[in-house]
């Protein structure tokens, strides 16, 4: 029990760390050697609206999760990790790109972890609301990097962006396949990459929106397997 109370706290407290840096759209283009001007790796804005999506159903889930002394506990200590990371990753990220993108691997590989030991029962309030962070997380990990490899001239902007929405097309249709359950790990990449090409649409890299709507595309088959009972 003390351990469900902690991810209940930390819930709280990853929802409420917004307030910490009121107003933070993204990283700052100057933070940057090169800086990140409209960078076609990142998502349209509106896309970041999700979290308050995520915010929520992750308290209800650690509320309801009160009631679950043993059945939620293999996932616990591990989303308990990534949501203790995830509190202090805004005020990180206002201080340094490198470090942020350090955290939110972290945070990822840790609701990883998390999402694959959650049980199958109670899914609405345990794996479909940790699914849903964890995928927009799959996504926003491959952004920071795209950031970083552009923002310090290892690819120029368009390359990275094909590399690392590549990249994340990837790693979401592998989690989605080999996880089987929780389709709103691929409803969150979906709306991702849906964003990413709305970036792009009609821009000098509109190759980088087609990509993203393929593996937009790609990521329903898999979503819509993983909503059929296991056998």
């Amino acid at each position: 029990m003390p351990l469900a109370i902690l991810v209940l706290l930390l819930s709280a407290a990853f929802a409420a760390s917004p307030l910490l840096v009121p107003g933070f759209g993204g990283f700052d283009p100057n933070q940057f050697p090169i800086p990140q001007d409209s960078p076609p790796v990142q998502p349209a804005g509106y896309a970041f609206s999700i979290w308050g999506l995520i915010y929520l159903w992750l308290i209800a889930g650690a509320l309801f999760g009160l009631r679950r002394p043993v059945e939620w506990q293999p996932m616990r200590a591990p989303l308990a990790v990534s949501l203790a990371i995830g509190a202090t990753w805004l005020p990180v990220a206002l201080l340094s790109p490198l470090w942020a993108a350090a955290l939110i691997w972290a945070m990822l590989l840790t609701a990883l972890v998390a999402l694959f030991r959650a049980p199958v029962a109670d899914a609405p309030w345990a794996a479909w609301p940790l699914a849903l962070y964890t995928g927009w997380l799959s996504a926003a990990s491959c952004v920071s990097l795209g950031l970083l490899a552009a923002g310090y001239g290892w690819m120029s902007q368009s390359t990275a962006a094909y590399a690392f929405v590549g990249l994340a097309i990837i790693l979401a249709l592998t989690v989605q396949t080999l996880l089987r359950r929780a389709p709103t790990y691929g409803l969150a990449v979906i709306w991702a990459l849906i964003a990413v090409a709305v970036q792009n649409w009609g821009t000098a890299t509109a190759g980088v929106a087609w990509l993203a709507l393929l593996g937009a595309v790609a990521m329903v088959l898999p979503m819509i397997r993983s909503t059929r009972p296991r056998p």
